[in-house]
């Protein structure tokens, strides 16, 4: 007994060490944190109301500390569900702990049975483990790393598989009252499962809030923090890259260098509150108009850069033209007043084996004569065997 006592007060202390890594990450205000921080306190709280089976009513160290087990499992998957961005279905998980609850004192106080009080609590442990599993496989982000995701989602059904033996163990044999003093071999090992098992998913929990933090830093670095189009750093990443791609497919790449026309006159007339809000609005409406796959991005001030994978000069013109003509019909209002504004575009599209330097300053130049024929219109940089196309607005 006293080896089961020992290894219940370690994954206690294991727990509130979960606790405290938890609480370190409570201002984040990452979602499902909170729960798993809840879960370990119930689980602090349980383990040694378990311990004192004996020397307190049974109404305390068996029904209450297996609802607050029972608890910590909803919690878990309360937090796991919220951290998805799943409902975290709190009324069925209220209705199971209830229900926990009820079978768990009934075969205590009206039929003292033990091995029911284990199948009892195995089998709901063991749902929620599978319920949680099965959540991590298919909510799991999919433009993040997919390790954390599986390593918690395996461990999860390799906890619900030793739950479910250890309650077909237990419903085969004859136990003593008090569970704790049943010192098997079996009976340890599977008590050291079962305690392990919230203490070890919360590090699996851990372990993608910390991938998260991760990617929200990737994020904030790789897009511009006003308008949200990728920063121009990554941008010229993606182009080289698709590039690559390009050359080895033998399939048209295009890239749209757009210039707001007359900024500073924006500037000027409704203030920097004004000029930012048009770069929002113009990002919002251009990303909204470009297809998947298609990236837009803040190459600086108000210019900005659009790469078209899979898209010849033609194709790329009649895009060009679409935003063009887009953003001069787009009025934006606010508190600073109503503002319309305008935009050229200039176009190249990639060559054999050009790097993306040659392919950017094509589509610069292209730009450059769009502003100097008059603004807002489209100009395709010229190929080798034809002259610069030139569409001027309506």
């Amino acid at each position: 007994m006293l080896t089961l006592i020992s290894i219940l007060a370690t994954t206690a202390l294991f727990s509130l060490a979960m606790i405290l890594v938890l609480a370190s990450l409570l201002r984040t205000g990452i979602p499902g944190i909170r729960e798993w921080f809840v879960a370990n306190i119930c689980i602090v709280i349980a383990l040694p109301l378990l311990i004192l089976r004996g020397a307190i009513p049974d109404l305390i160290s068996i029904v209450l500390a297996n609802a607050m087990l029972g608890l910590a499992g909803a919690c878990y998957y309360a937090g796991c569900a919220r951290f998805l961005g799943q409902p975290p279905r709190w009324s069925w998980l209220t209705m199971a702990i209830l229900a926990l609850t009820a079978a768990i004192a009934y075969w205590t106080y009206l039929e003292n049975h033990v091995q029911m009080r284990v199948i009892v609590i195995t089998t709901y442990s063991a749902t929620v483990c599978t319920a949680t599993a099965i959540l991590l496989v298919l909510y799991r982000p999919l433009n993040r790393r997919p390790y954390h995701y599986w390593f918690a989602a395996v461990v999860a059904i390799l906890f619900a598989v030793c739950q479910l033996l250890r309650g077909a163990y237990f419903s085969s044999v004859a136990v003593p009252t008090n569970i704790l003093s049943f010192d098997t071999a079996w009976n340890v090992a599977m008590l050291i499962i079962g305690a392990v098992t919230l203490p070890t998913m919360t590090m699996a929990a851990i372990m993608m809030v910390h991938d998260s933090m991760l990617a929200s830093v990737e994020d904030a670095a790789n897009h511009d923090h006003m308008t949200g189009a990728l920063s121009r750093k990554w941008l010229e990443a993606v182009a080289r890259d698709q590039l690559l791609r390009a050359q080895k497919t033998g399939k048209p790449l295009s890239l749209l260098v757009i210039d707001l026309d007359h900024f500073k006159r924006i500037n000027d007339t409704y203030g920097h509150a004004g000029g930012d809000e048009v770069l929002k609005e113009f990002t919002r409406v251009t990303r909204n108009s470009l297809r998947d796959g298609d990236a837009l991005g803040r190459l600086g001030g108000e210019e900005f850069g659009v790469l078209l994978p899979n898209t010849d000069t033609d194709v790329a013109i009649k895009i060009a033209m679409r935003l063009r003509e887009q953003s001069e019909q787009h009025l934006i209002s606010g508190s600073f007043g109503e503002c319309h504004y305008s935009i050229s575009v200039g176009i190249a599209t990639a060559r054999a084996d050009e790097s993306f330097d040659r392919l950017s300053a094509r589509a610069d130049g292209a730009l450059y004569s769009a502003k100097n024929s008059g603004r807002n219109r489209v100009v395709a940089d010229e190929d080798a065997e034809m002259l610069a196309v030139s569409i001027p607005h309506s």
